[in-house]
């Protein structure tokens, strides 16, 4: 089985490594993260570095996943994705087993579909993403890169959210609109 590592320690990484499990694609190999000491455990599994470490960890570990969580803006994902890709880390798409993603939909490297999500047809995801647990995506929408899809949230029929965007909780778009570049959407909102 393909090692990966996971890069963040917090409460996103712990739902994470449950979708990681489940799925069974990848064995998780450790855990990257500034903040806490190496080999303290989050859930299994033990903290094995910090961020200057990636390098050296490369020659060992081909795949790695962004696990710090989001909420506002995406600055930490993006720098942490772009540290990833320049060292020529392979990020894979996530999906749980509990999720439905249509065939006809695109999803690109570094995202997650959390469980109970759907993803329908003709939906676009870009890059580094966070579908998060019981989010639905409708036919056509488009999520830009380094967005989350809160739990819960609705994101209609030819919604197009643009680049890191934070859609709260048990949010509704009305169908076809725009979402500005980096927009923060409340818990509970109607957006039209």
């Amino acid at each position: 089985m393909r090692e990966i590592i996971l890069v963040g320690g917090g409460g996103h990484c712990k739902s994470v490594i449950d979708v990681i499990e489940l799925e069974g694609k990848f064995k998780i190999a450790g855990i990257i993260d500034n903040n806490l000491d190496i080999g303290y455990r989050v859930l299994d599994y033990e903290v094995i570095g910090r961020d200057e470490d990636l390098e050296k960890l490369r020659r060992k570990y081909e795949y790695a996943f962004i696990t710090v969580g989001q909420i506002k803006l995406p600055n930490i994902r993006i720098r942490l994705f772009n540290l990833l890709k320049s060292l020529n880390f392979k990020l894979p798409v996530i999906v749980s087993p509990l999720a439905y993603v249509s065939k006809y939909t695109k999803i690109e490297e570094g995202t997650i579909i959390m469980h109970h999500s759907l993803v329908n047809t003709n939906a676009k995801v870009g890059k580094n993403c966070i579908i998060n647990s019981k989010a639905l995506i409708e036919h056509d929408a488009v999520i830009e890169d380094f967005c989350h899809i809160s739990t819960s949230a609705v994101i209609n029929g030819g919604v197009i959210v643009k680049r890191g965007s934070f859609i709260g909780s048990n949010a509704v778009t009305k169908e076809y609109i725009e979402i500005k570049e980096n927009s923060f959407i409340k818990a509970g909102s109607l957006v039209k």
